[in-house]
Formats: C-alpha cells, sequence, structure tokens
C-alpha cells in the first residue's frame, strides 16, 4: 500500500470529509512521532503498540574479500513493538 492509498483508507475509516483532511491528520501523526523519538520519548499506544528510542551499540567487522577493518558508532535506533491488539487483529486476518 503507498501513501496515496493509505491516505484514502484512512478518508473512509476516519470518516474525513476530504482526502486534504485525512493526509494533513498522518501527517501531524507522523511528524508527533518524529518529535517525540528525537527525543528520546517512548510513545505507547495500548492495544496497538509502542514506539521507543533505543541505542544500538557499534559494531566491528571486516570488508568482504578484503583485509579491510571498519567499526560503527553506537546511535538511537526507532524501534516498534507490535502490541496484543494488533497481533490479534493481524492473526485473525491471516485465517
Amino acid at each position: 500500500m503507498n501513501k496515496s492509498e493509505f491516505v484514502d483508507l484512512v478518508k473512509s475509516v476516519g470518516e474525513y470529509e476530504t482526502k486534504k483532511d485525512a493526509e494533513k491528520a498522518i501527517s501531524a501523526f507522523v511528524a508527533s512521532v518524529e518529535k517525540a523519538l528525537s527525543k528520546k520519548e517512548s510513545i505507547e499506544l495500548v492495544g496497538f503498540g509502542k514506539f521507543e528510542a533505543v541505542l544500538q551499540k557499534g559494531k566491528e567487522g571486516t570488508v568482504p574479500g578484503t583485509n579491510k577493518k571498519y567499526k560503527t558508532k553506537d546511535k538511537f535506533v526507532p524501534k516498534f513493538k507490535a502490541g496484543k491488539g494488533l497481533k490479534d487483529a493481524v492473526a485473525a486476518a491471516k485465517k
């Protein structure tokens, strides 16, 4: 599903009058999640899931085919863990 199809889905499910209103709601949600995660805050939507920023440790390795070594730095990455309600809905739809 691409963004245009998702906007249509949000418009129908959310009962928005126009696609522009639905797109505005999606943009506001995405911007809010980005802002909270950039502050290292977590967002928990009960039944849906939890968005959080977690520390990913740096790694060492070698480039295949050469003896060159590299090391990556520690960094924060976004993580999403699905809630029970979302897991159950997906499992039920698969049948």
